[in-house]
C-alpha cells in the first residue's frame, strides 16, 4: 500500500484524456497521478505551488538569518544614509 499525500488521485489514462476536467474537479487541491495504482506524480495548483516555493525561499532566507546572527552588527542611522 502507497501513502498518497492528497484526498483525490487519477490515474495517467484518465488524465490524458481530460486534464482540464480533472483540474476543475480537484476544485484548487492536489490530485495524485496514478501509474499501476502508485502515485507517479502529484498534479498541483498554480496557486499552491507558488505558495509551496515562497515558503521555501522564507526557510533558505531564515536559515541565512541563523549562520549570520553570531555576526557583529553596525549601527546605523537611517537620516545619515
Amino acid at each position: 500500500m502507497e501513502l498518497l499525500y492528497t484526498n483525490a488521485s487519477v490515474s495517467i489514462s484518465e488524465l490524458k484524456k481530460n486534464p482540464s476536467a480533472v483540474i476543475a474537479q480537484a476544485d484548487g487541491f492536489p490530485v495524485a497521478v496514478l501509474n499501476h495504482n502508485k502515485p507517479a506524480a502529484y498534479l498541483v495548483p498554480a496557486a499552491a505551488f507558488e505558495a509551496l516555493m515562497e515558503k521555501l525561499d522564507d526557510m533558505d532566507l531564515a536559515k541565512v538569518v541563523a549562520q549570520r546572527a553570531h555576526e557583529p552588527t553596525v549601527k546605523v542611522v537611517l537620516d545619515e544614509l
